[in-house]
């Protein structure tokens, strides 16, 4: 109404009409002008005689001289003098006179206005009470009375509207109490002095400023009164300068305290809040009673006096300075400006405070900014009763301030005592959680009882005191928020302060808004602090939480909170309660008082409901605040929230626990619903709002979300949809938001619940979508927050393959899958919108960035490496072949095989082949060519042992060559024989007739002569003899064939035998295509060397750097110490000696530890260990001393103790990361145990739940087939040694940022202050800080304030409360755990290893430094290449493959 006019508020401030000319002088000038100018002044005016003063100019100047005489100290006359001049000008008014002077009398007005000014002064500060030391008791005795009666008669009577009282009042009041602490300081005032300034101000109370003032002075008070109190570790209250001012310095620290408590009741006279809410109370003091009656004799109506109408704006300011004094014993530090708070929260209308803007509201208590963590109350804070001793009975009756307590009626502020009678009905029933019965007749309270002020109706002022009354409800809900573990609190409060909350968590007709969010506000925590009986509270918080969470406009709370704070403590209240349901299962949940603070009468609300029944309505608040939430970070609460009930659910179902059946009983307890409540779950669980209030439009998008969301499945289902739906929505352009539902996204994908493959499809699709989206975005928006978001969708996607591997056997889902991974490597796809086909050879790769292109290539690599083949049979210690050079040549079977044996080829400049040509001598086949192969890629080393197969698998085991086929045997008796006699000649040629030509030659035995005959006949029996001979050779022939086996042997056609010997590495090379002429050439108008070469081993550091590349991981890992903190420790080393022994840490502890990882012994491992030193190693050997004393270690009870990395650690490892968890321990644990162990073998070697779980077989190579069993590390560090060193000669690679998170178990919540975490973090090391050998150089040490700490605090219900410190960095937080969430037992082990895994994935997207780890290998493989490549020319390379490797080297 007013908002177009001008405030006078810095007109007030800036007017200088109070100061006169002689204040430009010093001290002593002005007092002596004043003494000897007001004197005559006052000694004429005492005479009666006339004014001496004639001009306007003598007038003025007199003023000046009065103006300053009104400062001075009240020890003299000239104060009494001024005043006495001044109140006699001012009659000029009303009666002038002859001792008036002569200027004031023609202008009245103007002259009284600058003496009203002047008068100010007279109740400013004095200096002379603080300078002064010869004052008596006697004179500060009088002097208190005096202003008391001063203050009396200007104060008491009914403020006038622009009246002198209600100018003055605030000096009035703060001379009094200033001068007051003065005499305390100097002359402590005697008790009659206390109680009449109590009962004065008992009379004053309907001024704003005494409230105000007295705020100052007991805050300025309690300011000192803590500094000595608790010291100086504990929370200072800051209050202003002026203010702290008020105090003495000389008041020493006795009469500090003294007066802070009689200043703490001198507005208790009587109740001061109910007397504040009840202006009937307030006006019956004397003055007012004077007033009852006017001019005529009639009595005035009450409610037409002004001043009441101030009295719910004065009630509130009553309420929040002791708010205030509140939080400065809590040691709240966000209560640090209070003045300013109170000044703030007070500039609305002075009846109507809900019409205060949101920024200024009252209710937004505590007072933060939406990013900042609520800070921990001091750790040395008071006890709960103590301050409820001090406070408790001002802030109770302020909270219940015209309640409708029974039947409507209300509870009028005149009846203080019978809410003893409240107290005593349910002081049992709520606290000592007694039967139903005695709870429901402990309800039922007669309204004789309450009878109302038959002078005042006080719901005619109801409406105004909400904010008082929500300040004294807000206090209270921090008071037991901050109860310290183990703390008892009196039952007497414990039922006040329930039944308190359940009239104010009320949301039938007499619902009160600021109430409720004041309730809300301050309730964060209230569910984590093991109040006793606080379950009984839990179906009044859900309906309350029904009420806000699901409404998008939260329009009825807008004038009071800020809507964004009020959603958040809504989350942190939900967060502590989804747990409840299946913890506590069946068990019943007594509803107190259901529908006795309303008109309805139905008894149906008042049955008991289970905590099981519960759970619809809460995953209900869940979905609906999803959708309706728009705030970054209570998005992220929401969906860590979200992951918790999912994974609990499925934890609870996977163990075989019943659930409630849909019959009888359920069906009631679904069916139960508060009283007009906002959401109700009736009619087979949908939501119908009941009220028109709650027609909102979160209702709509809930109403299908009660079907099947009991379940694991369901709630996973229904979790993927929304989330989903929302990522590729509205929160694809919010980072923060992005980031945690991909994770929530990669967390729902390990949770083990049967669903759907359309399901999973949706969420794979979903991921795929949100990538497209991301990368085509225009150019100016890429950036690399931008680029971080692609990079975590892929980790998602990879997160989902890796768990559900049968997916990519869907061939739609496969096909969108690797378009995206061709999307992220190329920056396009192959088939765009348009259906036109752009083949990759013909694409110019241009990726978003270099990081989304390695993180598609990772993505890439782990659909064709990693899925189906993980866990190997190796184990998931390693991805890896756990084999190299070294393990080859000790296990083979060939003596004369070394390092040298090996030939290296390098393809496509980034695999490089280590191929061993000979047989190992073992399993394979000798007969066939055989080459075994190191291949050490981008994803890690792999050994492959290849055989040429010349034959098929089913072929006989002694079947080793190949043998044709034999020839048939002859069969001689086949077929006819003839005998044929051979001729020289034909027959025919004896059948020609002779010529003379013939008978020219004549025949032998006609030319025969005796000599001849002889001759002849000699030839003729060498005829014969040559003929028998040659018969019988032809028969020995015959005889000798006949007896020769067939075939024969030298003359048959055999096969050439087999070659014994191969080179195999060019065959397999020429049969895998790598082998060509072009291979070798240099590509042209590139530095990449060719697609094959090779690489000279010879060279010296060749084998230095491939050892050092087998050190690069393959997978991100990640080192989380894990540390035990008692009641009440604060050193490290106290707190590292308590993992010595099971029976220094709680059960539970234990468990949680097995429930993160699986045992692993440093020795044997070939994973992370939690330090650089002992990980990754491979080919280590150790003794049997060593063995000796790994069974020693195991027989005595060190505890927790032996997981500190030592000698074993524990370890978790999937396809995508790896993590160790190490439990630090003392440097001197370790060597005591073994001598102890040595020395007396009678020693206690009992343990409770350790040893025996140790005693099981390992849970990591053990698990599977493997050759590794005897592998450990062949350098052991001394169990003494702090700081672990290097082995010799073994380098450690360039590994990016130490992503290292502290997991801390505390026995009591307040030592979290006290976590000496800076200690602790020079006492662990991974060995990674130290990795300078980088290109971009690393910090030497973590700063403490990046390491990220959860907390875990076990809670008397076998619950734990979760603290997150330091996860917060530049995307936000990190979920599922989020600071105050409470954990189940089942869960907690996952939630807190996922967790983890999330903060250290943030840790590496913020790091410049980081490289992924192929890409790590990728650069070192470049680098081999570039540093031993051997350059021969082609005629070289293939006269290389033809020989023999290793001829000049042939020692090792």
């Amino acid at each position: 109404m007013y908002s177009e006019w001008r405030s006078l508020h810095l007109v007030i401030q800036n007017d200088k009409g109070h100061t006169s000319v002689l204040h430009s002088y010093p001290d002593s000038v002005g007092r002596e002008v004043a003494n000897a100018v007001v004197r005559p002044l006052g000694q004429v005016l005492n005479a009666g005689g006339e004014s001496s003063l004639k001009t306007d100019k003598e007038v003025k100047w007199t003023m000046e001289v009065v103006c300053y005489g009104l400062t001075l100290p009240l020890d003299g006359d000239t104060v009494k003098h001024c005043v006495d001049v001044y109140t006699d000008w001012i009659m000029a008014l009303v009666l002038p006179k002859d001792s008036i002077p002569l200027p004031v009398i023609n202008e009245p007005n103007l002259y009284v206005q600058s003496i009203l000014k002047h008068l100010q002064n007279l109740f400013v500060p004095r200096k002379l009470a603080r300078e002064s030391t010869t004052m008596a008791r006697e004179t500060w005795e009088v002097l208190l009375l005096f202003l008391l009666q001063i203050n009396d008669i200007l104060l008491a009577a009914p403020t006038v509207p622009g009246g002198i009282a209600e100018n003055l009042a605030e000096k009035l009041i703060g001379v009094l109490f200033e001068v007051w602490l003065l005499a305390c300081s100097r002359c402590f005032p005697t008790p009659p002095y206390w109680k009449t300034a109590k009962e004065m101000v008992a009379n004053w109370r309907h001024h704003s400023a005494v409230v105000e003032q007295w705020s100052k002075v007991i805050c300025a008070l309690t300011a000192r009164l803590l500094r000595f109190t608790y010291g100086q570790s504990f929370p200072p209250f800051k209050i202003p300068d002026e203010d702290a001012s008020l105090i003495p310095p000389e008041m020493d620290n006795e009469c500090i305290g003294q007066t802070w408590f009689r200043f703490l009741h001198m507005l208790r006279y009587s109740p001061i809040p109910v007397d504040l809410s009840n202006p009937a109370i307030i006006s019956s003091t004397p003055k007012f009673q004077e007033q009852f009656l006017n001019v005529s004799g009639m009595a005035q109506e009450l409610n037409q006096y002004p001043c009441l109408k101030h009295l719910p704006q004065i009630f509130f300011r009553a309420m929040r300075g002791i708010s205030c004094l509140v939080d400065a014993f809590l040691g709240n530090s966000f209560h640090l400006h209070y003045h300013k708070r109170i000044t703030d929260a007070s500039t609305g209308h002075a009846s109507k405070v809900q019409h205060q803007p949101s920024s200024s509201s009252p209710l937004s208590s505590p007072n933060q900014t939406c990013s900042e963590p609520r800070p921990l109350p001091a750790p040395h804070r008071p006890k709960v009763n103590s301050i409820l001793n001090l406070f408790g009975s001002w802030l109770f009756d302020a909270a219940f301030v015209h309640c409708k307590l029974h039947n409507g009626l209300n509870r009028d502020s005149s009846m203080t005592a019978s809410f003893i009678q409240i107290l005593l009905s349910y002081k049992s029933s709520i606290a000592t959680q007694a039967s139903v019965e005695f709870r429901r007749k402990g309800s039922q309270m007669s309204a004789d009882t309450m009878a109302s002020n038959p002078m005042f109706d006080a719901g005619e002022f109801s409406d105004n005191y909400e904010a008082g009354r929500a300040e004294a409800c807000g206090t209270l809900c921090r008071i037991f928020c901050s109860k310290k573990t183990g703390e008892d609190i009196l039952p007497a409060y414990l039922s006040r302060f329930y039944m308190l909350l359940i009239q104010g968590l009320q949301i039938a007709d007499s619902i009160c808004h600021p109430v409720l969010a004041s309730i809300i506000l301050n309730s964060p925590a209230l569910f984590c602090c093991d109040l006793k009986g606080i379950d009984v509270l839990v179906p009044y918080f859900i309906s309350a939480l029904e009420t806000i969470l699901p409404d998008r406009e939260l329009s009825k709370f807008k004038t009071y909170v800020n809507p964004t704070e009020l959603r958040r403590a809504s989350i942190n209240i939900l967060l502590s309660l989804l747990p409840l349901p299946h913890h506590f299962g069946i068990i019943k949940s007594e509803v107190v008082l259901e529908g006795k603070f309303s008109n309805d009468d139905s008894s149906s609300y008042d049955k008991p409901v289970t905590f099981l029944s519960l759970k619809l309505r809460l995953v209900n608040i869940l979905i609906g605040a999803l959708q309706t939430e728009t705030d970054p970070n209570n998005t992220q609460m929401i969906l860590g929230a979200m992951l918790n009930i999912v994974q609990d659910s499925a934890l609870l179902e996977a163990t075989g626990c019943q659930m409630e059946t849909n019959g009888g009983e359920n069906m009631v307890s679904k069916s139960h619903s508060r009283t007009n409540s906002g959401i109700s779950t009736a009619s087979g669980g949908s939501t119908e709002p009941t009220t028109p209030d709650s027609e909102r439009p979160a209702q709509a998008l809930l109403r299908d979300y009660a079907l099947h969301t009991d379940t694991a499945a369901g709630l996973l289902i229904r979790s993927i949809h929304l989330v989903t739906q929302r990522l590729n929505a509205q929160w694809r352009q919010e980072m923060s938001i992005s980031l945690a539902a991909l994770e929530l996204l990669s967390g729902l994908a390990k949770v083990k619940v049967g669903v759907d493959s359309s399901d999973r499809k949706r969420a794979i699709s979903s991921v795929c979508s949100y990538i497209v989206y991301q990368c085509s975005r225009p150019a100016p928006l890429h950036s690399r927050d931008l680029h971080s978001m692609i990079v975590a969708a892929f980790q998602c996607l990879c997160a989902w393959l890796t768990e559900h591997p049968d997916m990519l056997d869907e061939k739609d889902c496969l096909k969108e899958v690797l378009e995206i991974v061709e999307l992220g490597i190329s920056g396009s796809k192959s088939r765009n919108s348009e259906q036109e086909i752009k083949y990759k050879g013909d694409k110019e790769p241009n990726p978003a960035s270099m990081r989304v292109k390695d993180a598609a290539e990772a993505t890439l690599t782990c659909i064709m490496q990693i899925l189906g083949a993980f866990p190997s049979p190796s184990g998931p210690a390693s991805p890896c072949s756990l084999v190299n050079e070294t393990t080859l040549i000790k296990y083979s079977r060939l003596p004369s095989i070394n390092k040298f044996s090996f030939r290296y080829f390098v393809l496509d400049n980034s695999v490089i082949l280590a191929m061993l040509e000979q047989p190992l001598g073992n399993e394979q086949n000798d007969f066939f060519p055989s080459v075994t192969i190191l291949i050490r890629g981008m994803s890690g080393r792999h050994a492959w042992a290849q055989q040429l197969c010349l034959l098929p698998r089913g072929a006989k085991a002694n079947q080793k060559t190949f043998v044709p086929e034999p020839r048939p045997a002859p069969k001689n008796d086949v077929g006819l024989k003839y005998s044929v006699k051979h001729r020289p000649f034909p027959e025919e040629v004896d059948k020609i007739p002779f010529v003379k030509a013939d008978l020219s030659i004549p025949d032998l035995h006609e030319i025969v002569t005796e000599e001849l005959e002889e001759k002849h006949e000699k030839l003729r029996i060498g005829m014969d003899k040559q003929v028998l001979y040659e018969k019988s050779i032809d028969q020995q022939m015959e005889e000798d064939w006949r007896k020769k086996n067939f075939p024969d042997p030298v003359t048959e056609c055999k096969p050439p035998s087999p070659a014994q010997e191969f080179q195999t590495a060019r065959l397999f090379l020429s049969h895998f295509g790598f082998l060509s002429l072009e291979a070798l050439k240099e590509p042209a108008n590139s530095r990449l060397p060719p697609h094959l070469i090779a690489l000279d081993s010879s060279l010296p550091g060749f084998f230095d750097d491939i050892g050092y590349l087998d050190l690069l991981p393959c997978r991100p890992f990640d080192t989380v110490f894990i540390f035990y903190m008692k009641a009440g420790q604060k050193t490290s080393q106290e707190i590292l000696k308590n993992v010595e022994s099971s029976r220094n840490v709680q059960p539970h502890f234990l468990e949680f530890l097995l429930s993160l990882g699986w045992s692993v012994d440093v020795g044997k491992h070939p994973g992370w260990t939690g330090h650089v030193s002992t990980s990754w190693s491979i080919n280590s050997f150790c003794d049997d001393e060593g063995s000796e004393q790994d069974e020693i270690i195991s027989s005595e009870d060190i505890g927790a103790s032996l997981f500190n990395g030592q000698k074993k650690a524990l370890y978790y490892a999937d396809a995508l990361t790896e993590i160790a968890f190490v439990v630090p321990s003392p440097v001197e644990s370790l060597t005591d145990s073994l001598e102890s162990n040595a020395s007396d073998q009678e020693s206690d070697t009992s343990m409770d739940l350790l040893p025996g779980i140790l005693k099981q077989p390992a849970l990591t190579l053990e698990l599977f087939p493997n050759h590794t069993d005897n592998f450990s590390s062949s350098q052991r560090l001394s169990p003494t040694s702090r700081s672990k060193k290097l082995p010799q000669g073994r380098a450690v690679p360039p590994l990016g940022p130490e992503t290292k998170v502290y997991v801390v178990w505390v026995e009591r919540y307040d030592d979290i202050e006290n976590f000496p975490l800076s200690d602790l973090v020079s006492e662990t090391s991974t060995g990674v800080e130290t990795t300078t050998n980088s290109s971009t150089s690393l910090r030497s040490a973590t700063p403490e304030k990046e390491v990220a700490v959860i907390f875990i605090h076990p809670l008397n219900t076998g619950l734990f409360r979760v603290k997150v410190q330091g996860a917060t960095g530049k995307f936000s937080m990190v979920i599922p755990l989020v600071d105050g969430m409470i954990v189940s037992r089942r869960a907690l082990g996952f939630l807190v290893r996922q967790t983890v895994i999330n903060i250290c994935r943030r840790k590496r997207l913020e790091s410049d430094s980081y490289n992924p780890p192929h890409v790590r290998r990728k650069q070192k493989i470049a680098d081999i290449v570039n540093k031993y490549r051997n350059k021969q020319l082609e005629p070289e390379f293939y006269t290389s493959l033809f020989q023999e490797v290793g001829l000049n080297n042939c020692n090792p």
